[in-house]
């Protein structure tokens, strides 16, 4: 990294350094989550297929800056329960789990990251849910009634790897065969990395035929930002929980899109930040233009040398961006400093 020119990694927590909890959603459903710091709450949301650890270099940061972290393991993975029914992952569904603990007292902010984490959910929360959110790399734009999300989404052959995921079972046999190699082959940097194949640390791309992981190696060389200890916690947890709830995220494009329309015409008038990263060839930065249409309060961070996975990749400017973004808050609202969760 210093070579490169790149920060020095931050500070990152284990496991152990955290305390962890868990919040019922329904009975025989919950959420494990991990917490660190006292304060306003800022919450912490994973995209695929990642983990709470994912936050490793955020959660002392944030904590350190003032703030109660809380970040969860989402719907689905690790110790968190994982109900194999499609429709429990949907939108609708999320936005029950994540109304949950929140009161009348006030909202916290939430920072996302990939596409099932974006700000469209801010729309959809009851009132007040969420004081203030931040995404990192997914754009926001409203539902079109006009075209069908299906038809637009194959319009885009980067996003050929989400329809890879709709049948249930294929993805997830070659996913969970060694689930080491699919970590390792999906989670890199943008750097060079030798004895990667295909693999670019970009995020999953257009798919060549016979599966996501066609072009690895049978045993990827470690990546050098999802490694030892790090990396034998994540396959820990994928082991635990398997694919399926992952996967299954996924599978309601169309009825996630039908119950956006309800608020296709609504703007997100909370504060909202939008982080992109100039090599992330899925989520380009591209995607973003005109969200400030739809969020008149949005502010932009934008990391150049970085890919898909910022929080690990570019972790020390990801954070100088969320700190200044959540301490620049107007005051008038002031973020709680107390939780359910």
């Amino acid at each position: 990294q210093l070579l490169g020119g790149a920060d020095p990694p931050p500070t990152a927590c284990s496991p152990s350094d955290v305390a962890h909890g868990y919040v019922p959603i329904r009975p025989g459903v919950q959420l494990h989550f991990v917490e660190m710091g006292h304060g306003p709450v800022v919450c912490l949301c994973h995209g695929f297929p990642e983990s709470w650890l994912s936050w490793r270099y955020q959660i002392p940061a944030l904590a350190d800056a003032g703030f109660r972290v809380i970040a969860l393991e989402m719907k689905g993975y690790g110790e968190s329960t994982a109900p194999p029914d499609i429709q429990e992952y949907s939108q609708e569904q999320i936005c029950k789990v994540r109304s949950r603990g929140r009161d009348e007292r006030g909202a916290g902010a939430a920072v996302g990251h990939g596409p099932k984490q974006d700000p469209t959910l801010s729309l959809l929360l009851p009132p007040r849910t969420w004081r203030a959110v931040a995404s990192l790399n997914t754009p926001y734009h409203p539902a079109d009634p006009a075209v069908d999300i299906v038809e637009k989404t194959r319009s885009y052959p980067i996003f050929d790897y989400q329809f890879y995921f709709q049948e249930p079972g294929v993805a997830e046999a070659e996913l969970e065969k060694d689930v080491g190699r699919t970590l390792k082959a999906l989670i890199r940097s943008t750097r060079p990395e030798v004895g990667v194949g295909l693999g670019t640390g970009l995020g999953p791309g257009p798919l060549l035929a016979g599966g996501l992981l066609v072009g690895f190696p049978e045993d990827p060389p470690a990546s050098q930002i999802l490694h030892g200890p790090e990396l034998q916690y994540y396959i820990q947890r994928f082991q635990k929980s398997g694919f399926r709830g992952p996967l299954n995220w996924y599978r309601n494009m169309r009825p996630n899109w039908r119950w956006a329309l309800s608020a296709k015409d609504r703007k997100i008038t909370v504060p909202a930040l939008m982080v992109t990263a100039g090599k992330d060839v899925v989520l380009r930065p591209s995607m973003t233009k005109g969200m400030e249409e739809w969020i008149p309060r949005l502010h932009r961070g934008h990391i150049e040398d970085c890919g898909h996975w910022t929080q690990m990749e570019r972790p020390a400017t990801l954070n100088r961006i969320l700190v200044e973004w959540l301490e620049g808050l107007p005051p008038d609202a002031p973020l709680p400093k107390i939780s359910k969760l």
